[in-house]
């Protein structure tokens, strides 16, 4: 086994190693995101990692010193998120969606969708306690993590999870398994609703790309890690969007309801689609992020809507959260 990394020095607890790291972190500006938001946390995260126990076992092990093979894994993992800009939940092979554990690796994106958080809701006010959906697709599925969490949230329902991606679909299936779903959860390879047929659903989830080209050219480089046909969303980042709210409604049943992320693109929906009483849910996002629409208000949107002028100047947007 190869020695310590010399910048970190001998150190064999917890709290040293994550103060260490962080430290690291911070002189090398790396970007946060996919499932920590800060130097601390990432440290905290791979450190618990190393150690093989539940995030909240750690407060209890802060200041214990640690054997020579887990610091030096910790070590390892750290110098890793330092030197190959990777992010933790590609180290790691974990990421979680509230209470749900998914496995994740570099053929999807990490999951951050806020659309979990209305899930776990239930989508209530919009769907009252007893009018629970039947059949549920997540279009554009990735790793399967808002399939399999609306499985969970509505324990009756049949879901599908479409995606364009065959190697995407290979890491869906995996949490699939792992969630023990297979009996309810169908995935199929599909561009959008192509490969749908005439199926209906009473409820239609989508996080779909929605990066603009110009937003991609300035993202840090941890999410150039991430494949880039599941962030961008062409120009102005509405390519798949349009696609979706124009074919939407003859996939859903007469009383279905579409849930849309969209990132922080609230002003530019609106303005791209002046004719559609957007619902805009309130997340830990904000309430520029995820919209509702009922399948009566998306029947009248012509098939190929306008396209919104780019702006002259492109101002650079935070790093896009999925």
């Amino acid at each position: 086994m190869s020695r310590a990394p010399a910048s970190f020095a001998p150190l064999n607890t917890p709290r040293q190693l994550i103060k260490a790291a962080a430290k690291r972190f911070r002189s090398a500006r790396l970007a946060y995101g996919h499932g920590t938001l800060n130097a601390d946390d990432e440290a905290a995260w791979l450190l618990v990692h190393a150690l093989r126990c539940p995030f909240e076992d750690l407060a209890a092990r802060l200041d214990q010193p640690l054997p020579a093979k887990i610091v030096q894994r910790a070590l390892q993992l750290f110098e890793r998120r330092i030197s190959e800009r990777i992010p933790a939940a590609y180290l790691t092979h974990e990421a979680w969606l509230g209470e749900y554990r998914f496995y994740v690796d570099q053929r999807v994106i990490v999951p951050r969708s806020y659309i979990a958080e209305l899930l776990q809701q239930r989508l209530q006010p919009w769907l009252r306690p007893r009018q629970s959906p039947q059949t549920i697709l997540d279009l554009c599925t990735g790793s399967g993590c808002l399939a399999i969490v609306a499985a969970h949230s509505f324990p009756r329902a049949r879901v599908d999870g479409a995606d364009l991606s065959s190697p995407a679909l290979a890491v869906a299936r995996r949490n699939v398994r792992e969630h023990r779903l297979a009996q309810r959860l169908q995935l199929i390879r599909s561009d959008l609703f192509n490969g749908l047929a005439d199926r209906r659903y009473d409820l239609i989830l989508s996080n779909p790309p929605y990066v603009r080209a110009s937003v991609m050219r300035t993202l840090p480089a941890e999410y150039h890690r991430e494949p880039a046909h599941a962030l961008h969303g062409g120009g102005d980042g509405l390519d798949l969007v349009r696609r979706i709210l124009a074919e939407a409604a003859a996939h859903l049943t007469p009383q279905g309801w579409l849930v849309l992320e969209v990132g922080h693109n609230r002003a530019r929906m609106e303005r791209a689609f002046p004719q559609l009483p957007f619902i805009w849910a309130e997340t830990s996002g904000g309430d520029d992020c995820v919209l509702l629409l009922q399948k009566a208000a998306l029947a009248e949107i012509p098939s190929a809507p306008a396209r919104t002028p780019r702006p002259a100047v492109a101002r650079r947007r935070r790093a896009p959260v999925r």
